[in-house]
């Protein structure tokens, strides 16, 4: 063991417990520590998981008695607050909700520790997990582990920056535009969204829209979130929208035969400006897969460059959205942060622009379909800029005035049409944060992004690096 225990991976960790070279407790002894290190700079943890401590000794126990172990036994890992984790705090980043308790696991939660992962805290989303940065009036602001004066994205800033900064090797993040994987890109992690329903929402909250909410894995490794995906994917007879076995898998598989076929696009790519040093990390990783043996292209997809994604997807979720907003927040009108009041006081959209926007969707649908008929995989940005300062209100991109939520437009996309995408660390910005590559395939064809991102982790320039806190 070269690396600190803080360091490893997920997989690492679950091995050496598993051949006695770590304990349980000693793992989650380290991060514990790790918690009281750094999580009064970063604020990513805001509720730790009682009893955590002496589940890692029964794990411990487990292993020294022979029993059979899970594949992630006595790893710790943490969860989003807009997630449900039974007898801890579920806050859900509102003071509405101080105090609340919840009585059962997500399924995705129950069905970690089914494969003897730890739950040791829960990590800070914005109010009702509904904004790009991670803040709210309960427990405050998440910084960025890179640099403190920057945000780690939203809403699973909370998540990621708890992982990129050595406080947890795995976690669980939900996504409606961006949540998942511009977190990651921003803080120097893995992100994964699988195809929309592979893994179920129950005990996520909000619900609403549900045809638009993801729920998945965030790690340091590719492995580490394949690993996590497969576990808690499939149908629990709870979440309509979760039908789908994970062993359906219309992708390479586990050993792809032939070289695989990806397009590529960075700018033109999307509606908006990139900024030129994501465009340099998105050529440099088209130009090592491209080393490993794939069929790399630049690709077009004119659709994608005259359709503002982000302003079709709020006019969907909007109207979903605030009724359940107006629901939880009547009476309680003094504890409403900025992101549900943002909801809350726009004006409705138009029911043609509402009809519009359901056919734009199915457009890009179309769109997708057909390119993924010529091509098995799509490498292209995850954030059109990296992490940014605190609570801009507008910021220069290429040299044009773009609005924060410019930060969605490259991910937005996929999460309209539900497609499976990832976000990966593969550059650096001259002031030293981390940016991210997302890399996209067909529906249900979730090992076609995991090979792809497994061979890029592969040849990484910025694999295995720290933010120093």
């Amino acid at each position: 063991m070269t690396d600190p225990i803080i360091h490893m991976d997920a997989s690492r960790i679950a091995e050496l417990i598993a051949t006695r070279e770590l304990s349980p407790v000693e793992v989650m002894q380290a991060h514990l520590d790790r918690i009281a290190e750094v999580n009064p700079k970063v604020n990513a943890i805001v509720t730790m998981a009682d009893g955590a401590l002496d589940a890692a000794k029964k794990a411990e126990a487990a292993v020294t008695s022979d029993a059979r172990l899970g594949p992630l036994h006595g790893v710790p890992f943490t969860v989003k607050d807009g997630i449900d984790t039974a007898g801890v705090l579920t806050q859900r980043g509102s003071p509405i909700f101080k105090g609340r308790v919840a009585e059962t696991d997500a399924t995705v939660v129950g069905r970690l520790k089914a494969a003897g992962a730890i739950l040791i805290a829960k990590t800070n989303p914005p109010e009702f997990s509904y904004s790009i940065e991670t803040d709210n009036f309960l427990t405050g602001r998440t910084n960025n582990p890179w640099n403190l004066d920057y945000t780690p994205g939203g809403s699973s800033g909370g998540e990621s920056a708890a992982i990129a900064a050595g406080m947890s090797p795995l976690g669980v993040g939900s996504d409606l535009s961006i949540s998942l994987r511009g977190p990651a890109a921003h803080t120097g992690v893995v992100g994964f969204k699988a195809t929309h329903g592979r893994l179920p929402m129950t005990g996520q909250w909000p619900r609403v829209p549900r045809r638009l909410w993801h729920i998945g894995p965030m790690a340091r490794s590719v492995r580490d979130v394949a690993l996590a995906y497969s576990l808690m994917a499939g149908p629990d007879g709870a979440d309509g929208f979760s039908i789908s076995s994970p062993d359906m898998d219309t992708g390479v598989g586990p050993k792809s035969t032939r070289p695989l076929r990806v397009g590529w696009f960075a700018s033109p790519g999307f509606f908006g400006p990139i900024d030129p040093e994501v465009v340099a990390t998105v050529k440099a990783a088209a130009q090592a897969l491209s080393g490993t043996g794939c069929k790399v292209e630049e690709v077009r997809l004119p659709l994608l460059e005259q359709t503002d994604t982000s302003t079709v997807l709020w006019q969907l979720q909007q109207m979903e959205s605030r009724p359940e907003f107006e629901r939880v927040t009547a009476g309680h009108e003094a504890q409403i942060f900025r992101h549900a009041r943002f909801v809350l006081d726009a004006p409705d959209t138009p029911i043609g622009d509402f009809v519009a926007a359901e056919q734009t969707v199915e457009r890009l649908r179309d769109t997708f379909a057909g390119y993924f008929q010529r091509y098995d995989a799509l490498l292209c940005p995850v954030t059109p800029f990296p992490a940014t300062k605190h609570g801009l209100n507008e910021l220069v991109v290429d040299g044009k005035t773009v609005s924060p939520f410019h930060v969605q437009s490259a991910t937005a996309p996929f999460s309209l049409t539900g497609l499976p995408a990832l976000a990966m660390r593969f550059g650096t910005s001259h002031d030293g944060l981390p940016i991210g590559v997302q890399i996209v395939s067909s529906w249900l064809a979730e090992s076609t992004v995991l090979d792809v991102a497994a061979r890029l982790e592969a040849v990484s320039p910025v694999r295995d690096l720290h933010p120093a806190l």
